[in-house]
């Protein structure tokens, strides 16, 4: 009963003392060159969370006028990540962080307080749906169990017959001939690749995968375990990286570091560079640090937890800097606080100018801003393989007043051409065409 009334005392101490920032002043943090505020703190972190909600009847979100937006399907839990096979089947993870940390402290407790309103709370359904629209009509009819019995799925990718799959914990391949609307891990029981970090705290559970060009390697995202490695650097080994694993010997290496929390991954058709867009820290005020979408290369150095956005040290750490690390900067700034999760590049899209070069990234929205950032999809357009201007909002209005109808997560592509939207509050995936 005490530790009720201490969460609720602190809470109701946190709303009480919130500063509003600007959106103007959000303005500077965007685009190839953001104009980055001093860093602020306080002993009272901003907390403004979107109370999750349910879609009422016949309303959805708002869509750019260029495009139409309509349900594909909501026969869903939690659906956090999307797949599309070769056939047109889509794959849906329904996946949550399981709880496995249980001595909390005070912060932690305060923080699943808030991330219970903001819909995060839910037990994890750990399976993959396939959904399938046979007739064409922009609507899946079928929604099946694919795969059930996982551990916090993510990310997946399919290699000839093996489907990849991303747990919090392992990688797993699985036997699967297209068409089937299941797998029969009884008949071909799963194999694991390799191990991935979970351990008691597992801060950034989310771990997404991509395969290389030639199908010989998966490139995966591992989170940092902390916000600014406050849990000791011990706990973060091999963390806040993409790693390259060798499908054949199953062993792995670190790509790249120095990325707080990389989530989509995406290969660039024209360069066949790999791109991320990637969380950064919190608690150094509204405007900073900005989220990211950046190319990827073998041995960059994104300076988590050490600097932010090139050479800005985060006056936090006290630990030094290896010298023989040299920060880089990233492509483009998204934002304070958007948490930025999806992405997919849209010359593979039917969608037409200016739409047809360039990214489209899926804003979780943000929890501790005022006001609120993210909350929607957007498009960044690309001129000579760079991003180029100001983002352009494509699905908004995920948020109405202070009610979450929906967050938008994962982002893909299907076969004909059209955006799907993973809703993991709204529990469907919306499908975007244009008019």
């Amino acid at each position: 009963m005490m530790k009720k009334i201490t969460i609720i005392f602190f809470c109701s101490l946190l709303l009480a003392c919130q500063t509003t920032s600007s959106n103007a002043d959000r303005v500077l943090s965007l685009g190839k060159n953001p104009i980055l505020p001093e860093p602020s703190s306080s002993f009272i972190p901003t907390v403004n969370i979107a109370k999750a909600s349910q879609w009422p009847d016949g309303v959805m979100p708002h869509v750019n006028d260029n495009f139409l937006i309509n349900v594909y399907s909501k026969e869903l839990m939690h659906p956090r990540w999307l797949y599309v096979l070769p056939n047109g089947d889509v794959l849906v993870a329904q996946s949550n962080k399981q709880s496995a940390k249980k001595n909390k402290g005070l912060k932690e407790i305060i923080a699943e307080h808030f991330m219970k309103q903001a819909g995060a709370s839910q037990e994890s359904p750990d399976k993959i749906t396939l959904l399938r629209d046979a007739n064409g009509d922009g609507v899946a009819e079928l929604a099946i169990d694919f795969l059930k019995d996982l551990h916090s799925p993510f990310g997946m990718s399919l290699i000839g017959n093996d489907l990849y799959v991303a747990n919090t914990n392992a990688i797993m391949r699985f036997h699967y001939e297209l068409g089937e609307t299941k797998i029969d891990t009884k008949q071909y029981p799963p194999e694991k690749i390799i191990d991935l970090p979970e351990g008691e705290i597992n801060h950034h559970w989310t771990k997404n995968i991509i395969a290389s060009n030639d199908g010989s390697k998966l490139y995966v995202t591992v989170g940092s375990n902390s916000n600014i490695g406050e849990n000791g650097l011990d706990q973060e080994i091999d963390r806040a990286a993409i790693w390259e694993v060798d499908l054949k010997t199953k062993k792995k290496k670190v790509y790249a570091s120095g990325l707080r929390n990389a989530n989509g991954l995406a290969w660039q058709s024209n360069t066949h560079n790999l791109w991320t867009v990637v969380n950064e820290r919190d608690e150094l005020g509204d405007n900073l640090v900005p989220d990211y979408l950046t190319s990827v290369h073998e041995g960059d150095f994104f300076g988590w937890p050490y600097n932010y956005y090139g050479t800005h040290q985060d006056p936090r750490v006290k630990e030094p800097m290896p010298k023989n690390l040299l920060p880089r900067s990233p492509d483009y700034a998204l934002g304070a606080h958007v948490a930025a999760l999806g992405l997919v590049f849209s010359p593979t899209s039917m969608f037409q100018r200016p739409y047809n070069e360039g990214a489209f990234v899926s804003e979780h929205g943000s929890w501790n801003r005022k006001p609120r950032s993210g909350y929607k999809v957007i498009f960044i357009p690309f001129k000579n393989n760079e991003p180029q201007g100001m983002p352009i909002d494509i699905v908004t209005d995920f948020v109405v007043d202070d009610d979450a109808y929906g967050r938008p997560v994962g982002l893909a592509i299907d076969s004909r051409g059209n955006l799907l939207i993973a809703d993991d509050v709204g529990n469907r995936v919306w499908k975007v065409r244009h008019k």
